[in-house]
């Protein structure tokens, strides 16, 4: 029955995932006067070969459900009898063998060889400024083919004019340094169609391992007036080594992670989380780890997702799944890739890249997430895809921990640069100032969240240069305003995420939608001195409440703390709360601990605290403390509203 729940509920999920329509916000003191091109995220390009015969031209990729139905449809009857026999006696082979054989009927075709060439002569659609323009693909395809991150450029287009506006495609199963000399054809290409000096870059994903590529290696040439990256894949991602890393360990799907971040692709209010809490998506590691040996004979060889191992597991994973000579060729650029632009010892390393790029003009900025595991299994702070050290360079406690109090952070650039929950040093960044990091911000969400959409254009489409000092609304580090959190929480006199002597109140909004909210509960922990004046009260979508406190900020610095707002909210599952984590800077930093350097990340369960860990440790054998630690949450909250409550009439 938990296999079923499960299949149904990644299910309904997986296809209600849709794109909800947001205005912008933003200001434009200075619009740009030049072209802009996207660079999407991985495999945003339509590719076709042509047959060998008929000199027919063959799709390869780029509208997989139109690929996938027609067998599906072939194979339905076996579908259900191997669903149905894992659902049964829990066998995930017979799953995993006729999706692997699908895969490969569908997809074999874009298999390369041991040296990462392609097996086929493999094409783009589109490639030239005339082709790859909004204008003409608008035109030409009006249901949205190859507009590859429409969501975004459609503001873009709005502004600087779909015709000035370009999307790059490219083989993206070629390395990174492959695909950015491509990038530098298009780049030279539309500088030329357009008769402008310089291009604008918006980049995402793998886009921004492309694009940051094509800086560090020919930025000095000053062809590029801005470049965003969105949620860049400098550095590698995290979700590539758990799949190569299948002989030692594999996936691990974190089910909460992962419905997180369906959560926050729909921006969905709904705390869906707490239907997985007990493990009931477990049966995905099986499926995941079963499928790789199926896909491996077509994926194994592409440059791409090499480029995507992270540099501290290059080696043992190269070493286990590559021949020294029959792989010579792919080993040799991906570790041109790993050892000269990856690493800081490199040649090429983005931030020495980078700084001869800006010192042409060029402004280069990283948006970037932290605070969240990779949602396959590795236990890095990450965006659920992206590592945060992978994106942008930043030292990060282990996934679960955080920097001790007293903290000092390891380049002294002038200024504080670790996030308000300590779990990330921005000091050691690609671009310590020009580098913005968001909590809880999900891999791909950009448009979702209106801190990171707003500044990502402002970003983009302004002629002037920024840094994380120059606009207040825009603050280095940020917690997510992304709907699915509901409500929000800040200071009112101190930079987001801290606190000072200066600050009189909380202030707290309400960030959904379309949901009123009734906040029932302000608690700190590790606030010592202070109890906030708080009586329940109402918020419409987009209101905020300032509260106040008595007793004094303690006068001291770098030292953290957490305050859970709880709310009721109008959905199906009304009763909520969001913890922030906040640094107090007010006064003489406390000591660091150096034979402690590091502590637990997030305060113990409410369950923990009443219950021995006997009963936890007999609830989590059974699969069944999530669920159970969520009913007592709700109960608890429920009292604690009641209490409230009372103490207002008692002080009427």
């Amino acid at each position: 029955m938990k296999k079923v729940i499960s299949v149904v509920l990644v299910l309904v999920m997986a296809f209600s995932l849709c794109s909800i329509g947001v205005c912008a916000a933003y200001e434009t003191a200075k619009l740009t006067k030049y072209p802009v091109i996207m660079v999407p995220g991985y495999s945003s390009s339509e590719m076709f070969r042509y047959d060998e015969e008929t000199g027919e031209k063959i799709h390869l990729w780029g509208d997989a459900f139109a690929q996938i139905s027609p067998e599906l449809e072939a194979n339905i009857g076996g579908v259900v009898s191997d669903l149905a026999t894992f659902l049964l006696a829990g066998n995930v082979e017979p799953v995993a063998k006729r999706l692997g054989e699908g895969f490969t009927r569908i997809f074999g075709d874009l298999k390369t060889n041991a040296d990462g060439s392609s097996y086929y002569d493999v094409y783009n659609y589109i490639n030239t400024p005339e082709e790859c323009n909004y204008a003409k693909l608008r035109e030409l395809y009006p249901d949205g083919r190859h507009q590859a991150e429409n969501e975004i450029m459609t503001e873009v287009c709005n502004k600087v004019g779909a015709e000035n506006a370009f999307v790059f495609t490219c083989d993206f199963r070629m390395g990174a340094v492959q695909c950015a000399n491509k990038l530098k054809g298009l780049i030279d290409a539309v500088l030329e169609y357009t008769g402008s000096e310089k291009v604008n870059i918006i980049a995402v994903s793998h886009g921004g391992q492309v694009s940051g590529t094509y800086l560090t290696l020919y930025g000095h040439e000053g062809k590029v007036n801005n470049a965003v990256l969105t949620v860049p894949a400098l550095g590698g991602a995290g979700i590539a080594y758990d799949a190569f890393n299948v002989n030692n360990g594999g996936f691990s799907f974190g089910d909460v992670c992962l419905v997180l971040f369906i959560q926050h692709g729909m921006m969905l209010e709904e705390d869906l989380q707490y239907l997985v809490e007990a493990g009931l998506l477990g049966f995905l590691d099986d499926l995941a780890n079963a499928l790789v040996p199926y896909i491996m004979p077509t994926m194994g060889t592409w440059g791409s997702l090499w480029d995507f191992i992270p540099l501290e597991h290059y080696e043992d994973i190269k070493a286990d799944l590559l021949d020294p000579v029959e792989n010579a060729a792919l080993i040799a650029q991906s570790d041109y890739m790993h050892y000269e632009i990856m690493s800081p010892e490199g040649e090429h390393y983005f931030s020495k890249g980078f700084k001869k790029a800006q010192a042409t003009g060029t402004n280069i900025y990283i948006l970037a997430g932290y605070d969240i595991e990779i949602v396959t299994g590795m236990q890095v702070s990450s965006d659920a895809i992206i590592t945060t050290p992978a994106s942008t360079g930043a030292t990060c406690a282990p996934y679960g921990e955080r920097f001790s109090d007293g903290y000092t952070q390891k380049v002294d650039t002038g200024f504080y640069q670790v996030s308000p929950s300590m779990s990330v040093d921005a000091s050691t960044c690609y671009l310590p100032e020009h580098t913005w990091l968001i909590q809880d911000y999900y891999h791909g969400m950009t448009y979702k969240d209106p801190y990171t959409r707003d500044l990502m254009y402002t970003l983009l489409l302004n002629d002037e240069s920024y840094d994380v000092h120059s606009m207040e609304r825009f603050p280095q580090f940020h917690a997510t305003t992304n709907p699915a959190h509901s409500v929000h929480a800040a200071f009112n006199s101190s930079t987001e995420g801290f606190v000072s002597g200066e600050d009189t109140s909380l202030v707290i909004t309400n960030i959904s939608a379309s949901n009123d909210m009734v906040v029932t509960a302000v608690t700190p922990l590790g606030l010592e001195g202070v109890e906030f004046n708080f009586i329940p009260f109402s918020l419409a979508p987009g209101e905020s409440k300032e509260i106040t406190f008595k007793g004094e900020i303690p006068e001291v610095s770098l030292k953290n703390f957490e305050l859970t707002v709880s709310y009721f909210i109008g959905t199906y599952t009304p009763i909520g709360e969001r913890t922030f984590d906040f640094t107090i800077m007010n006064g003489d930093a406390v000591e660091y601990d150096a034979e402690n350097p590091l502590t637990a990340a997030k305060n113990a369960q409410k369950i923990d605290e009443v219950l021995d860990d006997d009963v936890t440790d007999t609830l989590e054998k059974y699969g069944v403390k999530g669920i159970v630690s969520v009913v007592f949450t709700m109960v608890y909250k429920v009292i604690e509203f009641v209490t409230n409550l009372v103490k207002t009439f008692k002080n009427l």
